[in-house]
């Protein structure tokens, strides 16, 4: 597998092309400005199909549902579309049937497609819906947020929230094309950008040391676009792609890619999944710094690593703390439960994604939870 860039047959310099080879599943990752007003022509190269249903939210097809439309339409392709409320609630078993329901009067075939236009939220109902529907039709992921881009729109992980947890209902349904339009992250409030960079952030303390560090160097140019911001995409995609390809159902290896996840979902649940409060990317950042310090606390890295993940994520602008999530948290005991009923938890055991120091993250199973007990209580808010 490569990065490549497609310049000299299209002309179109900016863009770049991540290629992930499942066995009988393979699908291209475009990567750059402008494919929003593309996507007619990219879909009909690649799918038989010329029916769409298309799932946004109210705030995305604000800005794009027209253009993507009028692509589609130009290319031959016959869709309807469906606007949603924005947010994580959104990602419920009445939005699901409310999906399943309008691609199936749209007479959506496995030959056609479902289109998530949108952030996560949407990526993860729509590619749910694309799923089940006739038991699995085709699925195009647009992702318009940067968290979405370089994490929920890649890897085939669909699913909605319960009042159990987020994200223990879904399927592995794998796109057949991403569409990555880096342009359309201009229009993202600062918030919503820093949430994505955690994801960015997260490939390199997984395992790419050098690119946490060059990180360090070009977050700036990474934020305000250019040649940075889609070479930060590319690379994020890559690093997930590489994994989903050796490890596509999560048996091993792809849990790596929750670093951070398994205490910023328990953040998340603790907050009743309010975005006022906290977002996904914020969940993230936060447990990133937990991970690298309980990692600390168990004598597996050393301090200054959890130091130096604090100051990078908190330059960029990203909680970094519990005490930074507004409003009360629930008790401990709490956290604990949330944490004990994620999906990375296999007999009853704890497992977490800890780390030796940057880029050196491992999967430790059957962590004590009365560590993880102290640990929490020690960094809540006095």
């Amino acid at each position: 597998m490569n990065i490549s860039n497609p310049e000299a047959a299209s002309g179109r310099s900016a863009e770049r092309l991540v290629h992930v080879p499942l066995e009988g599943r393979a699908y291209d990752i475009l990567i750059g400005p402008g494919l929003i007003g593309r996507a007619g022509g990219e879909i009909t190269s690649r799918l038989k199909g010329r029916r769409a249903a298309i799932v946004t939210d109210e705030h995305v097809g604000a800005h794009y549902l027209e253009a993507l439309m009028d692509s589609l339409q130009t290319d031959g392709i016959e869709a309807v579309s469906l606007s949603l409320p924005a947010g994580e609630k959104t990602k419920s078993l009445e939005h699901l049937s409310t999906v399943c329901d309008m691609v199936l009067t749209a007479r959506i075939e496995r030959n056609d497609a479902v289109i998530a236009l949108g952030g996560g939220v949407i990526g993860d109902l729509a590619g749910f819906a694309a799923g089940i529907v006739r038991r699995g039709v085709r699925f195009v992921q647009i992702p318009t947020t940067l968290l979405a881009q370089v994490d929920s729109s890649v890897g085939g992980k669909t699913g909605i929230n319960t009042r159990h947890g987020k994200n223990l209902l879904g399927v592995f349904h794998q796109p057949d094309l991403v569409l990555a339009d880096s342009a359309a992250l201009d229009s993202l409030s600062e918030r919503e950008f820093r949430a994505g960079y955690a994801e960015v952030a997260k490939y390199g303390l997984i395992d790419k040391p050098d690119f946490f560090a060059w990180l360090e160097k070009n977050w700036k140019k990474v934020f305000e676009g250019g040649p940075e911001r889609i070479e930060a995409i590319a690379v994020s995609c890559q690093a997930k792609a590489d994994v989903v390809v050796e490890d596509e159902r999560e048996t091993g290896r792809r849990a790596l890619l929750n670093l951070g996840h398994t205490f910023g979902h328990a953040l998340e649940a603790a907050t009743q999944y309010d975005s006022s409060r906290l977002v996904h990317g914020e969940g993230v950042a936060i447990g990133m710094v937990l991970a690298h310090q309980f990692s600390a606390r168990l004598n597996l890295a050393s301090p200054d690593d959890a130091k130096r993940v604090e100051a990078h994520l908190r330059e960029v602008g990203l909680p970094t703390t519990m005490g930074e999530i507004p409003g009360e948290l629930p008790p401990t005991e709490k956290l604990l439960d949330a944490i004990a009923q994620d999906k990375k938890v296999k007999g009853g055991k704890l497992t977490f994604i800890l780390t030796h120091g940057v880029g050196q993250s491992f999967i430790a199973d059957d962590v004590p939870p009365s560590e993880v007990l102290s640990f929490l209580e020690g960094k809540r808010p006095k």
